[in-house]
């Protein structure tokens, strides 16, 4: 009896160790060291960049593109964007408002940690991801977005002018906190390397400055016929004015693209698409490759696969908005290569070739940038070229159908500059639809499959759901942008 007794405390002594044991180090043992124990700005930044530019350039591929003749679809038996029937699914409201939450949270904690580049870095993605909004809708919640926190879960829609007028606030405030001496603290900048300092300047931020007035030259040429309720003219000329204050991008190096390094988890989205997604179903239009071809475009070879017609590798094209009865055979027109599903360079946000072009428009429109339109509208070329990696053909500039008229009228001149725009805008969100509604250019076909009564669409309806969600301040968004929630209801911006 004794001898069992012995056993039972032996039993419950050696217990109490185990459990001591167990518990001594619970904590540490439990922790995931892959997991960052404090949320900080460096955390979010990394992940946004990388999952946003995959939305945007998925909405260029799957939405623009067809919209703008890039390309079209093999088949199609009824509506189609390339027959101007634009659906509320179409935009990227969800999504973006997302990403928003995101830039929201990095400038709380930037604040909060007094971390000025990571709040300048979260106030331009955030005036560029309401810049695609409102141009796409119109009016947004913009004032009350991202409340929900604070029990606002019916956020008003303000009106397109007003968001305009903050976004461009916001991005000479970024400007101004912009500090290249310093270095990102906790990293995360996978799109200009601000982590680190090289010979005591931050080259990273330098470039995050210069996107930031580069994107703000864009949203005021894009809102230029308002010059009569915002002094749009003044601010052009003060960046023109004052590089130094005011840097724009000088050179391809300097342009915003998010370069895939297609290393687990930031692989290009299109990296693992099955042929069947990525370019059976869908070819380039005759719109988009006969000038590629007459001009013969080394842009080309890039974008484009060849195929075989009497024995010879050619680029070939379909028709755009052509009748339902029409159908495309598989494989026998130009599509995308494989090349672009893993290159890094597919995620632009803003290029230097675009900015090139907005000078030349600028000097068109009697601005002074030190060049010529024709300088401006040539670099555009050349900077699109090399942004692609590739050079450009010693006579490229100097034949017919590229060339630079400076003798044209200046409408002309306007539509050559929008056409190489309209090629630098390959895989670029909606920008070259969004250039198009308020240049008219380039001037698309009209296919004969596309009914009479569908125009042209000049705006992506609301998300249906919104109507159940949020009535109110849906009818009163609807209501400043015109009284239609339709895909032909001019915003403020082109009207």
């Amino acid at each position: 009896m004794k001898n069992l007794k012995n056993i039972h405390f032996l039993i419950i002594v050696f217990s109490c160790l185990i459990l001591s044991s167990c518990t001594k180090n619970f904590e540490s043992i439990n922790t995931d060291p892959n997991r960052p124990k404090d949320v900080n700005p460096g955390v979010i930044l990394g992940q946004m960049q990388y999952r946003i530019v995959n939305n945007t350039i998925g909405a260029s591929k799957n939405f623009t593109h067809e919209l703008m003749q890039v390309d079209a679809p093999r088949s199609s038996i009824s509506a189609g964007v390339h027959r101007y029937y634009v659906t509320e699914g179409s935009g990227l409201w969800s999504s973006l408002y997302t990403y928003i939450t995101d830039m929201e949270d990095i400038i709380t904690l930037s604040d909060k940690i007094g971390e000025k580049n990571y709040k300048a870095i979260a106030l331009v993605y955030k005036c560029w991801a309401y810049s695609i909004l409102t141009d796409l809708y119109g009016s947004v919640p913009y004032s009350e977005a991202i409340k929900a926190t604070s029990n606002n879960f019916l956020p008003k829609f303000d009106n397109q002018k007003d968001i305009y007028i903050k976004i461009l606030n916001d991005l000479v405030t970024a400007n101004g906190l912009f500090d290249d001496t310093k270095a990102l603290t906790y990293g995360g900048d996978y799109v200009y390397a601000s982590n680190a300092l090289t010979a005591g300047k931050n080259i990273g931020i330098q470039k995050w400055k210069k996107f930031s007035n580069t994107l703000r030259l864009r949203l005021l040429l894009r809102i230029s016929k308002r010059q009569s309720e915002i002094d749009v003219s003044t601010q052009i000329k003060s960046i023109l004015a004052d590089p130094i204050k005011y840097p724009v991008f000088d050179s391809n190096a300097d342009e915003c693209i998010y370069r895939y390094p297609n290393t687990n988890p930031y692989y290009n989205p299109y990296y693992t698409a099955r042929q069947l997604d990525w370019r059976n179903e869908m070819y380039y239009t005759k719109f988009f490759i006969n000038k590629m071809n007459t001009d013969n475009d080394p842009r080309r070879a890039i974008w484009a696969l060849p195929v075989l017609v009497g024995g010879v590798n050619v680029y070939q094209g379909i028709e755009t908005g052509y009748p339902t009865t029409t159908s495309y055979v598989v494989g026998q027109n130009s599509s995308y290569t494989d090349a672009l599903k893993t290159s890094s360079n597919l995620g632009v946000m803003m290029t230097y070739a675009e900015e090139e072009f907005i000078k030349a428009e600028l000097v068109l429109k009697g601005y002074v940038t030190g060049k010529t339109s024709k300088v401006h509208y040539e670099n555009g070329i050349t900077a699109s070229m090399i942004q692609w990696g590739t050079s450009l053909p010693a006579n490229y500039l100097t034949q017919a159908g590229v060339v630079y008229n400076e003798a044209a009228t200046a409408d002309a001149q306007l539509q050559q500059i929008m056409l190489q725009k309209y090629y630098a805008f390959y895989f670029v969100d909606y920008q070259s639809w969004f250039e198009k509604i308020r240049t008219g250019y380039p001037v698309l076909a009209r296919g004969t499959g596309i009914p009479a009564e569908n125009l042209f669409p000049v705006r992506v309806p609301y998300p249906s759901y919104l109507q159940s969600l949020n009535p109110a301040n849906y009818a009163a968004g609807v209501l400043a942008n015109g009284g239609k929630d339709d895909s032909n209801t001019v915003l403020w911006w082109a009207k």
